[in-house]
């Protein structure tokens, strides 16, 4: 059974609905990341930050909700010609934040559209103005110089435009296939400098060893000439004192000490005649006495000088007259020997 309303109750439920009302109208809760415009009557008055806020209902209103996080902004594939005429197809991202949420909403109308467009028509003039390698070898500089400009562009709309990345730069397929034609010429001309170098050091590092070499070999000549020379003057320095020790001997009448002098001769002699490689074997007389006294000479002087006595001069030995030995030496070799 349905009670009729009376008038009392229809004006209390009027009034209870027109309350809530007014209080949604009147509390605005702004989530974290958001700032909401107030309008009143269509006319911006304020801006309302994160947390619970209050506004007249009925007379102000939000009029737009602006996302203040960053956020990113796809590019799309654009075509660009470079500067030496070279067709390429890129594309990017661009990072955004808003600073003010009033510039933002009013300052211009659809604000990731322009953002698009501005950052578009500045990838095709930037890259335009590039040759194909530097546009290639030069990401980071690209990028930077089209943050500059659209940041600078985009600063009245109370955005900060944080990075701009090309994603990828892609040329024609048969522009590709010539430069890794290019590539592996360079890199085979590369290799042939290389070697060419290598050869052309180990050549001079060869030289310079010759040369060391041959340096090293004439010093030593020269230091053995030096040597050789100085071995040549003392043995000279030695003949001349004992020639000048004999001298001084046959003056105060030693007769053993011109024995002395005459064997060493006459066996140095006799040892010359016996390594001859052009002789075989001579048979030819030798004084055999001559021999024996001036060795007996030789061994009266070293007498005398361990005793420091006077040597006596030699005699001949009494009834035995003096006598012929045959002495072997060598003879110049018979062809059929």
């Amino acid at each position: 059974m349905v009670v009729p309303l009376t008038g009392p109750a229809i004006v209390v439920i009027v009034l209870l609905v027109l309350a809530v009302i007014v209080l949604v109208s009147t509390v605005k809760i702004v989530p974290q990341g958001y700032n909401y415009t107030i309008e009143n009557f269509g006319r911006y008055t304020r801006t309302l930050t994160p947390g619970l806020n209050l506004i007249l209902p009925f007379v102000e209103r939000v009029g737009h909700r602006m996302n203040m996080m960053e956020q990113v902004l796809d590019v799309p594939t654009q075509e660009v010609i470079t500067r030496d005429n070279a067709s390429v197809a890129a594309d990017g991202v661009a990072f955004y934040q808003i600073l003010d949420a009033a510039a933002a909403a009013y300052e211009v109308a659809g604000l990731q559209n322009a953002i698009l467009n501005l950052v578009m028509t500045n990838l095709r003039s930037v890259m335009g103005s590039m040759d194909l390698d530097d546009l290639l070898s030069n990401r980071d500089a690209i990028s930077e110089r089209i943050l500059r400009v659209v940041d600078q562009a985009a600063h009245s709309w109370g955005i900060k435009i944080t990075r701009i990345e090309l994603k990828d730069i892609a040329p024609p397929r048969d522009l590709v296939d010539a430069m890794g034609r290019q590539m592996k010429a360079e890199r085979e001309k590369r290799a042939e400098v290389l070697e060419a170098e290598g050869k052309r050091n180990a050549s001079i590092l060869r030289a310079e060893g010759e040369k060391q070499a041959q340096i090293l070999a004439a010093e030593g000549r020269r230091e053995a000439a030096f040597r050789e020379a100085e071995a040549r003057e003392r043995l000279a320095e030695a003949e001349a004192t004992a020639t000048r020790l004999v001298s001084e001997a046959i003056a105060a009448g030693d007769v053993q000490a011109i024995n002395y002098f005459v064997a060493q001769k006459y066996t140095e002699a006799l040892a010359k005649i016996a390594s001859a490689n052009n002789q075989r074997v001579v048979l030819m007389p030798l004084e055999a006495s001559s021999l024996i006294g001036a060795i007996g000479g030789i061994a009266e002087i070293a007498k005398a000088s361990f005793q420091g006595g006077e040597p006596s001069p030699a005699a001949p030995t009494p009834g035995k007259p003096p006598r012929r030995a045959p002495v072997f030496t060598t003879r110049p070799a018979d062809d059929d020997a």
